[in-house]
């Protein structure tokens, strides 16, 4: 455990789903301290594609944010390419285990090192929306509150798979290594694909926001790859989210507003989500 200052804490976690030691950034709760015998809300916040678990406190304000809130930020290494997922890998034992380390390992030790409760949040940009989305799926009444920002919310549509095998190979993985084929292995596909899970998030306010890919002026000059990136996500998000209506899920949009796929317009999405995100967790600014 390495304290970077009064409430910011990196930690080394030794994962047997992992065979490794994962680090893992925490920012304690205001009264975390001077109340032993609290417990408390738990913010998970997941990082984007060829980046890592410092991304959030390095490029947001999020330290600032949570100051005056009885809330645990937990920010863990979520790998360059590795998906918020357990690989199937042809079956290897050996495959990375990702899911079972977030949801599993990491959730016992932030609940019983850190006090952390029973109200949960997940939030996660990017590759870390979709990873954010399965896992509020595939552990029903786990999270309180799920957000995607600028994620994949279709595994099914062929852009958002060339999307992710293009990923993959960038940090030189095997897409294959995730789920397999999505024709041979289509069952591991929709296990893992937000939009063939709508009735899972019935009891979980999912929030929701994708930029047209229009630059909308937060950006340092034009970006090419960061407005391509972003276009494609607004229609599919907006369909997901009628589905989830459809379903009875709670949902906030914000959506077709211009935004590319950069850290300014989802720094400006934590301000307008945090308030949802304290309200979900029953967990207001502290006046203690």
């Amino acid at each position: 455990m390495e304290p970077l200052d009064e409430r910011v804490l990196d930690l080394t976690v030794e994962s047997p789903a992992m065979r490794a030691a994962m680090p893992v950034r925490v920012i304690l709760p205001r009264h975390w301290r001077e109340e032993p015998n609290s417990t408390f809300p738990v913010v998970y916040l997941l990082q984007g594609a060829s980046d890592d678990y410092t991304s959030w406190t390095r490029e947001t304000d999020i330290e600032e944010l949570a100051a005056d809130t009885d809330v645990l930020v937990v920010m863990p290494e979520g790998g360059r390419a590795g998906f918020y997922t357990d690989w199937w890998d042809h079956g290897r034992s050996t495959a990375p285990r990702w899911e079972t380390f977030h949801t599993g390992e990491l959730r016992q030790l932030v609940e019983r090192a850190f006090r952390g409760d029973g109200a949960r949040a997940v939030i996660g940009l990017s590759e870390g929306g979709l990873g954010a989305l399965n896992y509020a799926a595939r552990h029903p009444n786990t999270y309180r509150f799920v957000g995607s920002l600028s994620g994949v919310v279709d595994t099914s549509d062929p852009v958002m798979r060339f999307g992710i095998a293009v990923t993959c190979l960038r940090e030189h993985v095997d897409p294959e290594r995730l789920w397999g084929r999505p024709d041979a292995q289509r069952r591991i596909w929709d296990a893992h694909n937000p939009s063939r899970m709508v009735s899972r998030f019935r009891n979980t306010w999912v929030y929701l926001y994708a930029g047209t890919g229009v630059p909308g002026g937060l950006e340092q000059g034009f970006d090419a790859a960061a407005s391509l990136l972003e276009k494609p996500l607004g229609p599919s998000t907006y369909a997901f989210a009628r589905d989830l209506r459809r379903s009875d899920v709670k949902v906030t949009t914000d959506l077709f507003k211009p935004g590319t796929h950069a850290w300014p317009y989802w720094q400006r999405e934590l301000h307008r989500m945090w308030p949802s995100v304290l309200s979900a967790l029953g967990a207001g600014a502290s006046e203690r």
